[in-house]
């Protein structure tokens, strides 16, 4: 069997999928490596080390497609190449069923097998694979690093004879993985913390990380069985509303990471809590592809309110690409690995395994 992977357009993603650390790892599974030509020379990677890992370079995109049973990639393929899919081939990736629901129904149709791994079940066994967790610690950690860099003023406290500058105060919305890697790093940079969520569960963990847990009186538990979080009431919306516009007037930082699977962001931060800000405050908004958690989020543009400096990009990553495609690459690796029958030394779609049914493409 084979598997392949095609480089992505380059104007949105500089990830990939296979990096040439995990082409060995295939390559002792049975499986053997197709990539189009210069696949990850943008990230200083030579096709030369991937052909000392075993994997086949070859001319084209249609070529890797044509000869490859499962093609592997950061996000769903263009129009073009979708329809030089063959039936029976195997399509993996995070492929975002949600905004891409016509096209995979209609790829699913012609016996196409689909897995989009943004879908993964929040379970033990899938852990290692779990693709959401590994690129969002990356993210909450960038996204504190390039906040700290627009902030024009000192992040820890420090004691001089010339006086003491007080610490910068950092606001993290949403304590999903991000957020948490968020906090740990504002922390360690000497930021005092404050976090919110609407999980109740989350208050141990932001406390264990050294950020105080701002409560909503009433607070609800709006949190799925599957572990995300879920829209809150109108009620609750209000009472949110009123504990931040108290806390932003002495907030330097709020880094955005609320998400809500399958839906617009929720906007959270309005125009009139941005207004109480300090001049000179920074919102760095990481729901921003999502539509954004604040009011004055536009993706891929800094936007200035009343001194305060709203960021918002669509795919943060692009900054990190080296590391998040290390990460990515074992995740879809430990994914094959599940879906691939050593035995009989072809592809297995077990739907009894709930990580194959929960991800597959109906």
């Amino acid at each position: 069997m084979i598997i392949g992977s095609i480089s992505e357009n380059k104007k949105f993603e500089n990830r990939v999928a296979i990096t040439p650390d995990v082409v060995k790892k295939y390559k002792s599974l049975g499986l053997d490596v197709n990539l189009s030509k210069n696949y990850a020379l943008h990230l200083g990677i030579s096709d030369k080390e991937y052909e000392i890992e075993g994997a086949s370079i070859l001319s084209d995109d249609v070529a890797v497609i044509n000869e490859s049973d499962a093609i592997l990639q950061m996000n769903i393929l263009s129009d073009e190449n979708l329809s030089k899919l063959k039936e029976n081939q195997i399509l993996i990736g995070v492929l975002n069923p949600y905004l891409n629901e016509n096209k995979l129904k209609d790829v699913s149709s012609k016996n196409i097998n689909c897995f989009s791994l943004d879908l993964l079940p929040r379970i033990t066994r899938a852990q290692s694979m779990d693709i959401l967790s590994s690129q969002a610690n990356l993210a909450g950690y960038k996204a504190v690093i390039d906040s700290f860099s627009y902030f024009q003023k000192a992040i820890p406290m420090m004691m001089t004879a010339a006086g003491t500058i007080s610490a910068a105060k950092v606001l993290v919305i949403g304590a999903g993985v991000a957020g948490l890697q968020a906090i740990a790093t504002a922390k360690r940079m000497g930021a005092i913390v404050f976090a919110t969520d609407v999980r109740s569960a989350s208050k141990e963990q932001v406390e264990s990380l050294g950020g105080k847990f701002l409560i909503v009186e009433g607070t609800e538990n709006l949190e799925t069985d599957g572990g995300y979080a879920k829209e809150a009431s109108e009620e609750f919306k209000k009472k949110q509303e009123n504990l931040l516009k108290e806390t932003l007037k002495k907030i330097d930082i709020v880094i955005c990471t609320a998400l809500i699977p399958g839906k617009k962001a929720p906007i959270i931060i309005k125009k009139d809590m941005i207004d109480v800000m300090q001049s000179g405050s920074v919102i760095y908004d990481l729901a921003a592809s999502q539509g954004g958690n604040s009011e004055l989020t536009k993706v891929n543009e800094i936007v200035e309110s009343n001194g305060v400096k709203i960021m918002g990009e669509a795919n943060i990553l692009n900054k990190l690409p080296v590391s998040a495609s290390n990460l990515y690459a074992k995740n879809i690796y430990n994914f094959i690995n599940n879906l691939f029958d050593k035995e009989k030394k072809t592809f297995e779609i077990n739907l009894e395994d709930e990580i194959i049914e929960k991800t597959k493409i109906k």
